[in-house]
């Protein structure tokens, strides 16, 4: 697929903001999705596409929380397991749906995911007792992990409420693990889309490349800082871009209601 060069920096800077929010507060994929789909590239490739460059990004962003300490592979391992396999799952699913089903029902999805994102409670850096030992854990990421191969956007924000929640961890420590189990959810997925041959090579590495840098930069800043501050920009850049989708003609939610 041949994208002029203004649609492709466009998406390379979505990836780069995406990797930067994604870092710090998860939700990347709020932007970078809606905007490969706002680009013409269909569902089922733009989700592969999303995949192929959210995973470099998620990769880097865990190696540089891993060597500061902020990673428990020990205690993350088998919850990185079952994500790994949930998305497997979900993945596989989204390649056998009708194609205008998605198109209708990712809009709906990215509205419902901002809408999570602008009230969800806010989180402490410090930890608290734990209310899942490792296989209630397990038993979540894998279902969150279902989640991001069959959909994706807000995986990251989703999987850091869960160990905040539920494993007891502070919100950097949250965030870092996040990073681990969101890595194995993108490899996976992006593996399974592979296999179905639906990745478009290009496009994916160049956003990749945009999203690396984005993911270390944020990286640094949510070690130091936290994830404070960006829901609000990401919600509204998210809304904006799904308001995009809906204003087009093609789309079915338009077809069906105007």
């Amino acid at each position: 697929m041949h994208l002029t060069l203004e649609t492709m920096s466009f998406l390379a800077a979505t990836a780069f903001l995406a990797g930067l929010i994604d870092s710090m507060a998860g939700g990347g994929g709020l932007l970078t999705l809606p905007a490969l789909l706002a680009a013409g590239i269909p569902p089922v490739q733009a989700l592969a596409t999303n995949k192929l460059q959210s995973t470099f990004g998620t990769g880097g962003a865990f190696l540089a929380f891993w060597r500061k300490g902020h990673v428990d592979l020990h205690m993350f391992w088998l919850p990185a397991l079952g994500a790994f396999l949930g998305s497997a799952a979900g993945t596989i699913l989204v390649q056998v749906v009708d194609s205008s089903f998605l198109a209708a029902l990712v809009p709906v999805l990215l509205i419902l995911i901002g809408l999570y994102f602008l009230f969800a409670p806010s989180m402490s850096d410090a930890d608290r007792k734990a209310r899942l030992g490792r296989v209630g854990l397990t038993i979540v990421t894998t279902i969150i992990g279902f989640y991001d191969g069959f959909f994706g956007p807000g995986t990251g924000s989703f999987f850091t409420t869960a160990l905040v929640i539920l494993g007891g961890l502070g919100l950097v420590r949250a965030i870092g693990n996040t990073k681990l189990l969101n890595f194995s959810t993108n490899l996976a997925s992006v593996i399974t889309m592979i296999i179905g041959g639906q990745v478009l090579w290009a496009i994916g590495f160049t956003m990749a490349a945009a999203n690396i840098v984005g993911n270390q930069i944020g990286a640094r800043l949510a070690m130091r800082y936290g994830g404070r501050g960006v829901r609000p920009l990401l919600v509204v850049m998210s809304f904006a871009l799904t308001a995009k989708l809906l204003l087009d003609p093609a789309n079915p939610l338009r077809q069906l209601f105007f």
